[in-house]
């Protein structure tokens, strides 16, 4: 089979389940996976043949997508801030929005110009945040906490990769009563950020089945009755933990800023900013002591 009458079958097999914009990006990012061409490639080279066992590899690939299935599962990778991570069921598909929360803590480092800078990032799943602010602020102390050894596995991979040195530590922030994650008593941090469990119960219905099926739970979901959990628990830890004109970040469910708001003034925070995402979506809060 030639690639070109590869695209028409890839595209009449997934056109029920996908719009055209993303099963034409879904093609050029499995060419490029499968046979390592890229889209000029394919534009330049229609008549490209497709061996079999490489077409049964693309048929096991539609079979995923039908399932909806995420595609960076099946290719085992994600793009964010620039550089690739390595994903796999035990952690979150980084997100485009997470991105413009790094590029806010960058701003703000930059305006600082410390050359002793202390971050640590709470709940990091691939490691995406530390692991892109480590490779921006390459003077920066970073650290991470997740809940999950597996997922501390794939950061610490990710780490490796993207040739930066990030200490990641396994620990419950539910069931911790101070961030002295070294053998330093005295050590504070700069920044302190977080993308914690926030989509509550009662909002499943608005995910989509390639994030309810596939993506961990235990990184997405939040109870009900306590939707603000870690978001007070991190808060409480980082009034003992913030250093000088040090700064908490947080990502925030868009539809309880309000409530974010309000807990952290009522926990002493001051300067506490709302930003909005690029879809108009409050997603992101900065404030200090």
């Amino acid at each position: 089979m030639k690639i070109a009458a590869l695209k028409i079958h890839f595209f009449s097999e997934l056109q029920t389940i996908q719009d055209v914009s993303e099963i034409e990006s879904f093609f050029f990012i499995l060419t490029e996976y499968v046979h390592n061409l890229k889209r000029i490639d394919v534009s330049l080279h229609p008549e490209f043949e497709i061996k079999e066992s490489y077409f049964n590899k693309w048929k096991n690939i539609i079979s995923e997508l039908k399932t909806e299935k995420p595609i960076q599962y099946i290719t085992g990778e994600a793009w964010f801030y620039g550089l690739r991570f390595e994903v796999n069921e035990d952690t979150l598909i980084p997100r485009p929005e997470t991105e413009e929360l790094v590029e806010w803590i960058i701003e703000n480092l930059k305006i600082q110009k410390s050359n002793n800078l202390t971050i640590l990032d709470i709940g990091t799943g691939s490691g995406c945040i530390p692991i892109a602010l480590k490779k921006e602020i390459p003077y920066a102390n970073v650290s991470a906490i997740d809940v999950s050894e597996k997922a501390l596995e794939m950061a610490r991979k990710n780490a490796l990769d993207n040739q930066v040195e990030v200490n990641f530590i396994h620990q419950d922030i539910l069931q911790s009563s101070n961030l002295q994650i070294f053998k330093s008593p005295n050590l504070l941090f700069d920044i302190i950020v977080s993308n914690p469990p926030y989509v509550r119960n009662l909002e499943k219905h608005e995910i989509k089945k390639n994030v309810l099926d596939y993506e961990p739970h235990l990184a997405l979901f939040v109870d009900d009755s306590d939707a603000l959990l870690f978001y007070r628990k991190i808060a409480q830890l980082a009034l003992k933990s913030l250093a000088t004109n040090g700064k908490l970040f947080f990502e925030i469910n868009q539809y309880l800023a309000k409530e974010t708001v309000e807990l952290l003034e009522q926990l002493g925070f001051k300067n506490i900013e709302l930003r909005k995402d690029f879809m108009g979506n409050d997603r992101m809060i900065c404030c200090n002591l």
